[in-house]
């Protein structure tokens, strides 16, 4: 059997070497099962492409997929996972954080009947006490308005059977939320718990910004949510309104006309204001989503094939 192993490259020069040498160490090991090494390099600006060519020289499982540009990591792993031709594909990225040694016990619970095999992170330890903060809350807030369950703590590393692979290749959106995707097509599916070690090499690239788009691409990929809930704000603040009349009509009744308070006044503007702009950029998100998907650009180019 054919196993895909699937890795995205984005600026990963100082990874590539030891990231190679710690999968070989473990799929060397695996004679029961041929592999493929789906590299794809997201335009790196760095040496990257080059030293994944001279790897290949030594070790022809490997396929290089290079990208005319930099598309983001949604895009590269689709173009990865788009490329492999294995009965399972592992999608797993190059920092090592990750354990690749995981890959025995996914097969394993393969081999049993399980068409997805999902890694947990039992421990965020390695991440920065604000990431952990923020990954939870997205977490709790992507389940709480999604119809579909995103598991917690679970990334990209994970394996997908052929069936899984091929109902996942029939989405057809080109804004890819791969997480939301995976957990989208179901199937029989198992877990693994592991503890996230720190890099190995190199430095993330997502930042804080990308990590808040990148949530905000995941609530709006998978839910109406953020739309439906200024329903109900407006239906909230025309009640409280409406109250509020009530209650100057009774006091203008009973202990007649006082000067009106500009104070008051304005800040009600501005709430409402700030309120409004909030929910037209909540539309925006959903109009900008409409907006690409009708030009129905590839989700990637590719440059060359090694």
């Amino acid at each position: 059997m054919l196993i895909s192993i699937v890795v995205p490259f984005y600026n990963e020069e100082e990874s590539v070497a030891l990231f190679f040498k710690v999968i070989a160490a473990v799929i060397d090991k695996l004679t029961d099962y041929q592999f493929e090494i789906v590299c794809v390099n997201d335009g790196s600006k760095d040496h990257t492409l080059k030293n994944l060519i001279a790897i290949k020289q030594t070790d022809p499982r490997l396929k290089i997929i290079d990208l005319s540009r930099n598309f983001g990591k949604e895009a590269a792993l689709t173009a990865g996972i788009d490329a492999a031709s294995g009965d399972a594909v592992i999608p797993i990225d190059a920092d090592l954080q990750d354990p690749p040694q995981l890959m025995v016990t996914m097969l394993e619970k393969w081999r049993e009947g399980y068409e997805v095999v999902l890694a947990k992170r039992s421990s965020r330890a390695s991440d920065t006490f604000l990431k952990r903060i923020s990954a939870n809350l997205f977490y709790r807030l992507q389940n709480a308005v999604s119809d579909y369950e995103i598991p917690n703590n679970v990334g990209d590393y994970r394996l997908l059977d052929r069936k899984a692979v091929d109902a996942l290749k029939q989405l057809p959106e080109r804004r890819r939320f791969m997480k939301g995707m995976f957990a989208w097509v179901g199937f029989k599916t198992t877990t693994l718990e592991y503890v996230r070690e720190t890099r190995n090499a190199g430095k993330s690239k997502f930042s804080g910004w990308k990590l808040w788009n990148f949530a905000i691409e995941g609530i709006t990929s998978f839910s109406t949510a953020p739309l439906r809930i200024w329903t109900y704000i407006g239906a909230g603040i025309s009640t409280i309104a409406l109250l509020y009349a009530l209650y100057i009509v009774l006091r203008t009744i009973f202990r007649g006309v006082d000067i009106p308070g500009y104070a008051s006044l304005l800040t009600s503007i501005l709430f409402l204001g700030g309120i409004q702009l909030i929910g037209i950029g909540v539309i925006g998100e959903y109009v900008g989503r409409i907006y690409y998907e009708t030009k129905q650009r590839p989700v990637y180019i590719v440059r060359q094939i090694y």
